[in-house]
């Protein structure tokens, strides 16, 4: 069992890149979303400028953290699995990435006037909610590791 905690506990310096990826998506997100909303303003070229920045910022950190979470796979999140532990909140971030991601490849890549609008609003949903599901993710995570003695803690999904 203490090799499974080991396991399922990130490593330090991976738990807080990945923490400030995800940081610095939200950031990144939520600034361009005010950017884009003042770009018709009589400052519109300072935010036309703010919003492009953002935008690629978001979309580099982005690329990153897809990295980060492709590592997860084959420790973190199948062992966690296999322990039964986070059976609620681990299947959620699986989802609202992959929603993330398929949103983002459809704003990017799509010229379609109907699924740019819809995409839009569900990466936007889904970014400002993900870091509440990412604490209560962690939290709960938390509270199940097994003690000093290797007794579990209350398994709560």
């Amino acid at each position: 069992m203490a090799g499974m905690r080991f396991v399922l506990r990130l490593d330090a310096w991976f738990r807080f890149a990945l923490y400030g990826a995800f940081a610095l998506l939200v950031v990144t997100g939520a600034v361009w979303l005010v950017a884009d909303q003042l770009k018709d303003s009589p400052e519109g070229e300072l935010w036309q400028r703010i919003s492009a920045s953002m935008l690629m910022i978001h979309g580099g950190v982005a690329m990153l953290t897809l990295l980060m979470l492709g590592a997860l796979f084959p420790l973190h999140i199948r062992l966690g699995w296999r322990s039964r532990r986070n059976r609620i909140t681990g299947p959620a971030m699986i989802a609202f990435n992959a929603v993330l991601i398929v949103t983002a490849f459809g704003l990017y890549y799509s010229g379609s006037d109907t699924v740019r609008p819809w995409a839009s609003d569900v990466h936007i949903g889904l970014g400002f909610a993900l870091p509440a599901l990412f604490v209560v993710h962690i939290l709960l995570g938390r509270r199940s590791r097994p003690d000093k003695n290797g007794a579990e803690g209350r398994l709560i999904s």
